[in-house]
């Protein structure tokens, strides 16, 4: 027999006519002098009996009635002894098990009560037959086997049901994981992506004014030399900075074989050479202020950095500026950096939202709990202030948790 086919629906046809079977031999092998015949009445009762059992998954309260009602019945009538008394026993189990309590302590009951009244009416009525009267004791026997059997299924029941609310406790964490990890797979690849376009753009920008910068001396060797010197500087950043990106992944791919990143990771304490880098490029650029001395929290570190590449990078892209300043100040509960150039800016206001750089510094400033304003300085050209809190508000740790 393969599992495909023996289901639970033929296993109780197989246990309803194998108790058919069982319930007939026993009768007719214990048949005693002055019983009545077992058949037909007492063959029809048995085999009702036991063929409920064929559905006693599907309709156990209807089973546990039937097999009630023909052992009450039954065993008064004088018919050959026989276990019949345990098809109503399987019934009451799987009542116990797939039914509330209330269920099987009904059906004891009511079999005690209708041995006793079946009971005492023959005897009321003057039959002889002392054996077919239940003393208290027999009653008491009785009524213990019902109750053992009744505890045992509940016990089936409440081990059945803790064991499909651990399963479904263990799928919802599963999916809960899933969920976590698709999460923070899209949380990785977002900010791959910006760390990305912030390296790729700046560095990229430089390259492309000092390129241009290199063709237009070609009469002037030596700035004409000093712009490629530039391009190979900004280039050999761009690379390392890359690999820096592309060793964390490997990290994450292949565990510590793939070593530390070639690179030190961008921080405010490095916009020295961010600032230097963009005055090579032909923008001017002041800094006002220091960097905080203390170590900063690296996310509000890395912000703050690439807050201040990006708006570089625009107002030597975009704004046409012939000088910019880079202020950072810092107070006890945030860092402050703030960029002002004195180029046009963009004709029309929509298109601040519409590239990847303005949006890019506002998801930066967000993934701290920051704020970032941007729009035309208060003496011309345009001006990029970004607020970074030192400990992220609440709300966002516990959402980020």
């Amino acid at each position: 027999m393969t599992r495909s086919w023996w289901t639970p629906a033929r296993a109780d046809i197989a246990l309803a006519a194998l108790a058919l079977i069982v319930n007939l031999v026993a009768a007719a092998a214990n048949t005693k002098s002055g019983d009545n015949a077992l058949f037909p009445a007492g063959a029809a009762m048995t085999a009702v009996g036991s063929g409920a059992l064929a559905f006693r998954r599907r309709h156990p309260v209807i089973v546990l009635v039937v097999t009630l009602l023909v052992s009450v019945a039954y065993y008064p009538m004088g018919f050959p002894d026989g276990p019949l008394a345990f098809v109503f026993i399987i019934a009451l189990y799987t009542a116990a098990v797939r039914c509330r309590l209330y269920v099987p302590l009904s059906a004891a009951a009511a079999i005690n009560a209708g041995f006793v009244i079946v009971n005492l009416a023959r005897g009321a009525t003057g039959q002889e037959d002392a054996d077919m009267v239940m003393g208290a004791e027999s009653v008491a026997g009785l009524t213990f086997w019902l109750l053992l059997v009744t505890a045992l299924g509940q016990y089936v029941r409440n081990r059945r049901a803790a064991l499909a609310a651990a399963e479904q406790r263990a799928l919802e964490a599963e999916r809960s994981r899933e969920q976590e990890a698709r999460r923070r797979a899209t949380e990785e690849r977002l900010r791959i992506a910006r760390e990305l376009h912030d390296i790729l753009a700046h560095q990229i920008s430089l390259i492309n004014v000092q390129a241009g910068a290199a063709l237009h001396r070609r009469d002037d060797p030596a700035k004409a030399y000093a712009a490629l010197e530039a391009i190979k500087h900004a280039s050999k950043d761009t690379l390392q900075e890359l690999r820096g990106v592309l060793g964390v992944l490997r990290q994450v791919d292949g565990g510590d074989e793939a070593g530390p990143p070639v690179a030190p990771a961008p921080s405010l304490a490095r916009v020295g050479e961010l600032l230097a880098q963009t005055s090579a490029a032909g923008l001017p650029v002041t800094l006002v202020g220091e960097v905080p001395a203390g170590p900063l929290p690296a996310p509000v570190d890395l912000a703050g950095y690439r807050i201040v590449q990006e708006a570089l990078t625009n107002a030597v892209r975009h704004a046409r500026a012939s000088k910019a300043t880079v202020e950072i100040s810092s107070t006890a509960d945030a860092v402050v950096v703030q960029i002002d150039d004195d180029g046009t800016g963009p004709a029309d206001p929509a298109a601040l939202e519409s590239g990847n750089g303005l949006r890019g510094i506002r998801e930066r400033a967000a993934t701290v709990g920051g704020e970032v304003t941007a729009g035309p300085g208060p003496a011309g050209g345009f001006r990029v202030r970004a607020r970074l809190p030192l400990r992220r508000p609440a709300g966002q740790m516990e959402e980020s948790a």
